[in-house]
């Protein structure tokens, strides 16, 4: 008896689970519906105020709502911030979709349209579901979730096609290099897969990319 009354209670628990999921799910949605054309946009955390990263990610986000995109972040520090703060001081909707994690993520005071998750999944789903582009940033582990989770989706024709802009040859070159030099050339992906990824440098070349793909 005692044994069936753990296994009740561990699905009453799971239950519950499901509406909080659900919850989530409906509180992005209703939140982003009318947001419009926007970018996400990713990378470190960790990188600070006076980094050059910093200021080019600040100058991307200012130069997108200057181009009537909305820009989405992660939340957070670092190039979270730094795009949330160009999107903002820019004039634009300025959006952090938070996750909620016992270290490194704390939100960042740029942001005009806040939300929390506590599920990754469901946060990937609004970063993806409401963008045009990707732009990738330099960054970790979480940068590189991001990033091939959009080309997976693009690559198996599971979202519609987007442009996935890497940022900084010097940090990205090696790995579209090595996606080449191992992937293509032993067949594991075709050269269309390759032609998702861009890589590129200047600010304006990186607007100017998606526009030429984005009709607003």
């Amino acid at each position: 008896m005692e044994k069936q009354y753990l296994i009740d209670e561990l699905s009453i628990s799971e239950s519950w689970r499901l509406f909080r999921i659900m919850g989530e799910f409906v509180e992005g949605i209703e939140a982003l519906h009318e947001l419009g054309p926007a970018v996400s946009i990713f990378g470190s955390a960790r990188i600070k105020p006076d980094d050059p990263v910093y200021k080019k990610t600040e100058l991307i986000a200012s130069l997108f709502v200057k181009n009537d995109f909305s820009v989405i972040t992660g939340g957070g520090g670092g190039v979270m911030e730094a795009a949330n703060k160009g999107a903002a001081e820019a004039g634009g909707k300025s959006v952090g979709l938070n996750i909620i994690l016992p270290f490194e993520q704390e939100p960042n005071p740029y942001s005009n349209i806040k939300l929390e998750f506590k599920y990754f999944f469901i946060r990937k789903v609004m970063f993806v579901k409401y963008a045009y582009a990707y732009i990738i940033m330099p960054g970790g582990f979480g940068t590189i979730d991001e990033l091939f989770e959009a080309v997976t989706l693009i690559q198996t024709h599971r979202i519609r096609p987007l442009p996935v802009i890497l940022v900084g040859s010097d940090y990205w070159g090696g790995l579209k290099k090595w996606i080449k030099s191992r992937m293509l050339e032993s067949n594991k992906i075709s050269e269309d897969d390759i032609d998702i990824l861009q890589v590129m440098d200047d600010p304006e070349e990186v607007v100017d990319a998606v526009k030429k793909l984005v009709i607003i």
